[in-house]
């Protein structure tokens, strides 16, 4: 076990919808927090308000193309993630963040530990994911969700050898770790075609509603890590300091 459960009671933040710059802000101030000491472990899911790209805090030469592009009438916002990885499109997809204190800093474990409740809580609502390899994938591609990763998971396809469903990736500062991911539900093939220039095949089955997957993925978590989840929404004094991180000039995930 790598995760460090000297405090075994985790804040679960109900899920909130926002714009990703909203969402982002969140994510670093329960980072910072976790990293002053200032708060405990903390789960929370979250959907986007309007369509959006994310992309990855080293990720550089972006398609200009993607700020042409709208969806539902509006453009689509290009928001930095505090953490790695490549693009994602959050679009049909439901977010889930992740804020703990890791006993040793050995990343591939910390996700091997982080994304289990997600491996069990699928299993339970019956699609086994397996962790990505990472084999045969264009290293250069600005899509996160064409390669799969061991820090991702995919679900076994017969037409495609696999549709990677989450693609996750983290942030640390000393044993502190932020990981943040998407779920790729119910993505909308022709926005997919104009976003990253390539065909989207769809698994065939059905996912559950959002409610039923996020109680199960609590569960799970409580469960593999033998935690206990207490659902405390954000204050206001939180969302003030949120609200500042937000609009503050130096905020590296503003785009």
């Amino acid at each position: 076990m790598t995760v460090n459960i000297s405090h075994p009671v985790w804040r679960y933040i109900p899920p909130i919808t926002a714009t990703g710059l909203t969402q982002m802000a969140i994510d670093t101030w329960l980072w910072q927090q976790q990293q002053q000491g200032g708060m405990t472990s903390c789960l929370r899911f979250y959907q986007w308000e309007s369509a959006a790209i994310s992309y990855g805090y080293h990720q550089k030469d972006l398609p200009a193309q993607w700020c042409t592009l709208a969806w539902g009438g509006k453009p689509l916002e290009i928001i930095k993630r505090p953490t790695g990885g490549r693009a994602v499109l959050h679009q049909g997809d439901l977010t889930y963040g992740i804020v703990t204190r890791m006993a040793a800093p050995r990343r591939r474990l910390a996700y091997e530990t982080l994304c289990q409740f997600l491996i069990t809580g699928w299993g339970r609502l019956g699609l086994p994911l397996r962790l990505g390899s990472d084999l045969g994938h264009d290293q250069r591609t600005v899509n996160c969700f064409s390669r799969a990763t061991t820090a991702d998971l995919v679900l076994p396809c017969p037409l495609s050898g696999g549709y990677k469903l989450i693609g996750s990736a983290q942030a640390w500062s000393g044993l502190t770790v932020l990981q943040q991911g998407s779920m790729r539900l119910w993505p909308d093939p022709n926005l997919w075609q104009q976003v990253f220039q390539a065909p989207l095949i769809l698994p065939n089955c059905q996912f559950p509603d959002t409610e039923i997957i996020i109680s199960t993925l609590c569960q799970a978590l409580e469960d593999d890590l033998g935690i206990s989840l207490v659902s405390e929404p954000l204050t206001p004094a939180e969302w003030q300091a949120i609200k500042k991180i937000q609009n503050d000039p130096q905020f590296t995930c503003s785009n």
